[in-house]
C-alpha cells in the first residue's frame, strides 16, 4: 500500500503505508520533512496537506477540530486537510496528498 506524497519542490514520493497510521507518521516514515509540531494531536495545523480532489470524497469529511485549525493555516483552499487527521485505510491506497505551505 501507498501513499504519493509530492514535497514543495514538486517532487513525488511513493510511500510505503501502514493500515491505522495517520497520513503525518507514513509522511514522516518516509524521510519527507514535514514540521508537524504538535505531533499529531491536531492543535497546529503544520502538517497542512492539499489532497487530490480525485481522492476528496473518499476520506471521511473533517472534524470541527481540524476545521478549526485550518483556520491558523496558510494557504488553505477547499482541498486542505491536516495530514494527522487522515488515518490511512485499504481504500486510500494511492492517496495522492501534496505538501503545504507552512508544513515546513
Amino acid at each position: 500500500m501507498r501513499v504519493i506524497c509530492t514535497d514543495m519542490e514538486g517532487k513525488e514520493h511513493e510511500l510505503q503505508a501502514t493500515n491505522e497510521w495517520s497520513v503525518m507518521e507514513i509522511i514522516r516514515e518516509g524521510g519527507i520533512p514535514i514540521l508537524a509540531q504538535c505531533g499529531g494531536s491536531c492543535a497546529c495545523a503544520t502538517c497542512h496537506v492539499y489532497v487530490d480532489p480525485t481522492w476528496k470524497d473518499k476520506i471521511p469529511e473533517p472534524t470541527e477540530e481540524e476545521i478549526g485549525m485550518l483556520d491558523g493555516a496558510f494557504e488553505v483552499t477547499t482541498d486542505s486537510r491536516l495530514a494527522c487527521q487522515i488515518i490511512f485505510n485499504d481504500k486510500l491506497d494511492g492517496l495522492k496528498i501534496k505538501l503545504a505551505a507552512g508544513s515546513l
